[in-house]
């Protein structure tokens, strides 16, 4: 290459340069007739606040309910309702539940400190959940203290209830056909065995009578 060929490409290396460094930033739209040109302004995007308070609480542990939750919880920010999930029949909890603080900055904290936090060999799972996902009938019966209904007294009664002499009749017809399926059960399991039979003529007890001490 001779020097007057490097001459020219330091020339045109020169010439591009200047001509970046001269053009300007392009513009959103052209100008109207030579008129000035304008920059499109976007609205500034507002942060979306946190108003949710109402926090899920998940994989609660055996002996952690209603009285030691809010004791726990109430460090952090006052509580206005509070509700652990529990069993109809039995009143046991479901080991999952509800908290609503008054401070949607409050529920905030908590969900981000009390995630996956070990508490008695058990992961908490804390999660926000948004005012419009939130059940209408969520606090329905909040403060309810559930009795779990005595099973064995219902039953006992039902067993020592009088009954006519045709209750009484079906009754021991049911248990004489549970006897004769026991009995088959029995005999094609190869065993050798008599279940003792059932008197389908019993009578029923007679009502008790009370005397007066005099």
């Amino acid at each position: 290459m001779g020097a007057k060929e490097k001459k020219v490409l330091k020339n045109l290396k020169k010439v591009s340069s200047s001509q970046l460094s001269n053009e300007k930033e392009p513009a959103d739209f052209l100008p109207l007739e030579g008129g000035p040109e304008h920059k499109l302004r976007l609205p500034k995007q507002k942060e979306q606040k946190n108003i949710a308070t109402v926090l899920y609480i998940g994989r609660i542990p055996h002996g952690f309910y209603e009285k030691e939750m809010e004791a726990y919880f109430s460090q952090f920010g006052t509580i206005k309702r509070l509700r652990i999930a529990r069993n109809k029949k039995t009143g046991k909890s479901k080991h999952y539940g509800f908290i609503e603080f008054a401070d949607p900055e409050v529920a905030e904290v908590v969900a981000e400190c009390m995630h996956n936090y070990l508490l008695f060999e058990h992961l908490l799972q804390v999660h926000l959940i948004p005012p419009e996902h939130v059940h209408p009938k969520l606090w329905k019966g909040f403060n309810y203290q559930y009795k779990p209904l005595d099973r064995v007294q219902i039953e006992r009664k039902r067993q020592n209830m009088d009954r006519t002499l045709e209750e009484h009749k079906k009754l021991v017809e049911k248990i004489m056909k549970k006897g004769q399926k026991r009995q088959k059960m029995i005999e094609a399991a190869g065993l050798d065995y008599e279940c003792p039979e059932i008197v389908g003529d019993v009578q029923p007890a007679p009502k008790r009578i009370k005397f007066d001490e005099d």
